[in-house]
C-alpha cells in the first residue's frame, strides 16, 4: 500500500502542507480565542490539505510539458510516467470537491468564499506563463490560509479583523520571499523558455537581495501581528527564532552557490512556520502575554 500511494504524495509534495497549515491554525486558534472546537479545527486541516492537494496536482498537470524539458523536473511523476496526466487531473479534480464539501460543512460563508479561493490556488500554475509577479501570486494563494480559518471559526467578518489581515500579508510576503529563492535555479531555463519570473527577468542577485527586503517586510509585519493579537512572550519567542532563520536562508545561497538551496527553502522556513504555530498557541492556552 505504502508502494502504491508514495508516486502520489510525491506528487502533489505532501509534506509541503507544512507551509501554510500551521498558519491557518494558527489564526483558527486566535479567531477562537484559544483552541477551536474539534469539528471545526478538524474541517479547517481537512480543507487546507485538499486545496493544496488541488493545486498541486492541478500545477503538475498543467505543467507536464515544461517540466519533461526542464533537467531539473524530468524526474517527476508526470514526465516519466509513473502516474498519468489523466491521474493528476482527477486528482485535483477530488481534491477540490472536498475542499468544497469542507467549506459547506463549517459554515455558508466559506462555502461562498470557496470557489474563489480555488480560482487563485489553481489559477496560480499558469501565471508564469506571463506574469514576472508569479512569485506574489504564490504567496497570496498561501496568505488565504489564515484567512480563510478565521472565517471558519467566526462564521462572519465582524470584529477585528486586522490580526489576520496582517497575519496573511505576513505569510504573502514570507512565500513570495522563498520562492524567489527557490526560482533561482531555472533562471536560465525560465528565461530560454519564454517563461516568466523575475530571477529570469533581473537576474538572481536582484532576486536574492528582493527576497531579503520582502523577509524584512515579514518580520515588520509578524511584529505588528503580535502587537494587535496581543501576543507575548511565547509568540515573541517564536519570532525571535523565525528571525534567525530568516537569516540563516539567505546566508546559505547566492547568485553563485545555490547548492544548499533545499535547506534554505524546506527545511527552514518549515522551521519558520511551525515555531510561530507553537508560540501562538502557547500564549493563548497558558496565557503567556
Amino acid at each position: 500500500m505504502i508502494a502504491v500511494l508514495r508516486p502520489w504524495f510525491a506528487l502533489v509534495r505532501f509534506s509541503h502542507s507544512l507551509f501554510a497549515l500551521p498558519f491557518a491554525l494558527a489564526s483558527a486558534w486566535l479567531a477562537a480565542g484559544g483552541r477551536p472546537e474539534t469539528r471545526v479545527l478538524v474541517l479547517v486541516v481537512l480543507c487546507a490539505v485538499a486545496a493544496r492537494t488541488s493545486a498541486m496536482a492541478f500545477n503538475r498537470w498543467l505543467d507536464r510539458g515544461i517540466d519533461a524539458e526542464n533537467p531539473r523536473t524530468r524526474g517527476r511523476e508526470l514526465p516519466r510516467g509513473v502516474l498519468s496526466a489523466r491521474a493528476a487531473l482527477v486528482l485535483a479534480a477530488v481534491a477540490a470537491l472536498v475542499f468544497l464539501a469542507g467549506a459547506r460543512a463549517l459554515n455558508p460563508l466559506c462555502l461562498r468564499l470557496a470557489p474563489a479561493v480555488l480560482f487563485v490556488l489553481l489559477g496560480y500554475s499558469a501565471t508564469k506563463r506571463f506574469s514576472a509577479g508569479t512569485h506574489f501570486v504564490l504567496g497570496l494563494a498561501l496568505a488565504l490560509a489564515p484567512l480563510g480559518a478565521w472565517v471558519a471559526v467566526r462564521g462572519n467578518f465582524e470584529g477585528d479583523l486586522a490580526p489576520p489581515l496582517l497575519l496573511a500579508l505576513a505569510v504573502l510576503t514570507w512565500v513570495a520571499g522563498f520562492d524567489l529563492i527557490y526560482a533561482c535555479q531555472d533562471e536560465d531555463f525560465d528565461r530560454a523558455r519564454g517563461l516568466h519570473s523575475i530571477p529570469a527577468r533581473f537576474g538572481a542577485a536582484k532576486a536574492l537581495r528582493l527576497s531579503s527586503a520582502l523577509h524584512v517586510v515579514t518580520f515588520a509585519t509578524l511584529v505588528l501581528f503580535g502587537w494587535r493579537a496581543h501576543l507575548g512572550w511565547g509568540f515573541e519567542s517564536a519570532l525571535a527564532l523565525a528571525a534567525v532563520l530568516l537569516y540563516w536562508q539567505h546566508r546559505l545561497v547566492s547568485p553563485r552557490d545555490l547548492s544548499r538551496l533545499d535547506l534554505a527553502f524546506f527545511t527552514l522556513n518549515g522551521w519558520v512556520a511551525v515555531g510561530l504555530f507553537l508560540g501562538t498557541v502557547l500564549d493563548l492556552e497558558l496565557g503567556w502575554r
